[in-house]
């Protein structure tokens, strides 16, 4: 789908959130463009306004845009320009039925994510908060044989769940480390793409997790994969093992995962991203077997530019009458 025809010379853009500068100056030059003044998430009303006001509305991941709020936009926004990858904030369907296209950023972000994956999994088995912690606050006396053992990644079982673009950057780290690489996919990869990993294929995800001693996930947010680690599954991994997520926070049913931590029924774990956003369990921060980060997976100045410069090109080829080069479509998520 593309428009019949071109948008006028300059459309007009409002921006959801503050965006590097590089990024905020290329689209002044560009584009009739609101930019947000402060880094905040719009409000819904004022969401409706710009969906009212704009040819093309350039969101977040913390701008819910659901079917109610599209039922508003005015006739004028023809395309949400999704500022990163993950596009579970946008109902997809709702927009493709009201005649608004979506496009997202991929592939901009697999090997930051990645690096981030292996820093948690890292962090997690040496125990590097716990570590850092006692220095900070003063309280190390020096060396001994038994403080602050961890486990060695070498040869450890990793299960990736999810073997896309980051599942398989995760892969390819992995192996430098030693470690053996396990997976668990919708669709098992290519022969030679799996042999290339040095990946073993599970079909069942609950014998995968029966056997893993890491776990590392990513999966994007789908109805189907909605608390896809559950208490079930969750029990069905070994007390020695560390879960790893820097994918969307709802795939782990996180107050279930929580008591378990608590219980000692997983030896540790390591969450970029939370089932309920910035809302944490309250006992889940005092874990000190749980390392914790503000949503840093993808937080790279060159990944950032590079999302920018994506949803430049999507806008820019919109307007000129043509499909985004990364158009989202639906059912194909």
């Amino acid at each position: 789908m593309a428009p019949s025809s071109p948008l006028r010379q300059r459309p007009r853009v409002t921006v959801t959130r503050r965006l590097p500068n590089a990024v905020e100056t290329r689209m002044a030059e560009l584009f009739d463009v609101a930019l947000r003044e402060v880094d905040a998430p719009m409000t819904r009303e004022e969401l409706v306004q710009a969906m009212e006001d704009s040819d093309v509305l350039v969101p977040t991941v913390t701008d819910r845009i659901d079917a109610s709020l599209l039922a508003k936009a005015g006739p004028r926004l023809k395309l949400i320009a999704n500022f990163g990858a993950g596009v579970d904030h946008i109902d997809i369907e709702s927009a493709r039925q009201r005649g608004i296209l979506v496009s997202n950023t991929p592939g901009v972000v697999t090997d930051d994510t990645a690096d981030m994956t292996m820093a948690l999994i890292l962090a997690v088995t040496r125990r590097i908060p716990e570590g850092l912690a006692e220095m900070q606050a003063g309280r190390w006396q020096g060396w001994a044989p038994t403080a602050y053992l961890g486990r060695r990644i070498a040869g450890a079982r990793l299960g990736i769940l999810g073997m896309g673009r980051i599942g398989q950057a995760v892969a390819r780290r992995a192996a430098v480390f030693g470690m053996q690489v396990h997976y668990h996919n919708r669709r098992r990869l290519r022969p030679e793409v799996e042999q290339a990993l040095g990946a073993i294929w599970w079909e069942s995800l609950d014998q995968m997790l029966a056997r893993m001693d890491i776990v590392s996930v990513n999966v994007p947010h789908t109805p189907s994969t909605f608390h896809l680690l559950n208490a079930r599954r969750l029990k069905l991994m070994k007390p020695s093992a560390v879960i790893v997520n820097t994918s969307r926070g709802e795939v782990i049913d996180e107050n279930a995962l929580t008591r378990m931590l608590r219980a000692g029924e997983i030896a540790g774990a390591g969450l970029d991203v939370f089932e309920h956003g910035h809302d944490i369990n309250p006992r889940l921060r005092d874990l000190p077997n749980v390392v914790l980060l503000p949503h840093m997976g993808s937080a790279t100045m060159e990944g950032r530019a590079e999302m920018g410069e994506k949803v430049l090109l999507n806008i820019k080829t919109f307007a000129d009458g043509h499909r985004p080069p990364d158009l989202v479509v639906p059912g194909m998520l």
